[in-house]
């Protein structure tokens, strides 16, 4: 196999080595970093003894993910107020034809899901991403973590039950939450309260990741009357020369807010029963850098 050929058959694995890397990390340059280092690999491995490309490139990701994860919990960082995956700006409607499949992978990418994965061991999460959003067998995730199969079940099993009581219920339907996104959207930029009030359910919540270096709640805000009175009161402070942009952002309808022709912040909501059950805010520049082009 030359060189030539090498980085084809890379980069045409690579759409489902970023997906898994993000997954297992939850942040864009990670991710990218992970798929770096296993370029190199691949570019200096014996490809002619790699039987099945794919599975090698699928192993050797998640296990630089996993490693890199373990060192990221082990360095123990501290994070300024609630903490939101870097947004990845996503297109499932122009890549994958099957709505079913979209919805699976809308779902394993969305900011709550992910919020949720946050809270597994690396190995748990790695299984989980692997079964659950690449529907991977469990034999075949076995041989590429290097365990047994039946430690993966358990593994599996351990991660879906606490993903499951941990995941939010939201509606999947695109239109219904883009149309949402509008209303939503004009009525905070309007500081319209009871605009806001008749779109939020009771025990809406609003998460804001600033990092500790842009303005945002340091705690999550619960109660639909404390999100709606905080996002009039940033509707009367505005922004210096602001303008929008509606976007996929994993796997759903999202706003990005520039000001100056930068990037400012991005806003996705969580839609149940018709009503915003969740307000994600990402004000995190560090979150926002993928989003400059």
């Amino acid at each position: 196999m030359t060189i030539d050929s090498g980085t084809e058959v890379f980069e045409e694995h690579r759409p489902v080595l970023m997906g898994a890397a993000y997954r297992m990390l939850g942040r864009v340059a990670d991710a990218e970093d992970v798929l770096q280092e296993a370029w190199l690999r691949w570019s200096t491995a014996d490809r002619d003894a790699v039987r099945e490309p794919r599975g090698y490139l699928v192993r050797v990701t998640t296990r630089l993910a996993i490693d890199r994860l373990r060192r990221i919990q082990a360095r123990g960082e501290s994070y300024v107020g609630p903490w939101l995956p870097e947004p990845l700006v996503t297109d499932l409607a122009g890549t994958v034809p099957d709505a079913e499949e979209r919805a699976v992978l809308a779902d394993s990418v969305s900011l709550a899901v992910l919020v949720v994965l946050e809270t597994l061991s690396p190995l748990e999460r790695a299984v989980f991403v692997l079964r659950e959003a690449f529907g991977y067998p469990y034999a075949e995730i076995a041989a590429l973590l290097d365990r047994g199969e039946p430690a993966v079940r358990q593994l599996a099993g351990r991660a879906r039950r606490h993903v499951g009581e941990r995941r939010p219920r939201y509606e999947v339907d695109s239109a219904h939450r883009r149309d949402l996104t509008e209303r939503f959207l004009a009525a905070a930029a309007g500081g319209d309260l009871d605009g806001l009030m008749s779109l939020l359910a009771p025990d809406a919540r609003l998460v804001g990741d600033s990092g500790g270096k842009a303005r945002a709640p340091l705690r999550v805000l619960e109660s639909a009357d404390k999100v709606g009175r905080f996002l009039v009161g940033v509707a009367h402070k505005g922004i210096p020369d602001p303008s929008v942009r509606f976007l996929e952002v994993n796997g759903g309808p999202a706003v990005l807010i520039l000001s100056g022709g930068k990037p400012d912040s991005v806003f996705q909501l969580d839609v149940t029963d018709g009503r915003v059950q969740a307000v994600y805010i990402v004000r995190n520049p560090d979150k926002l850098r993928s989003l400059t082009a």
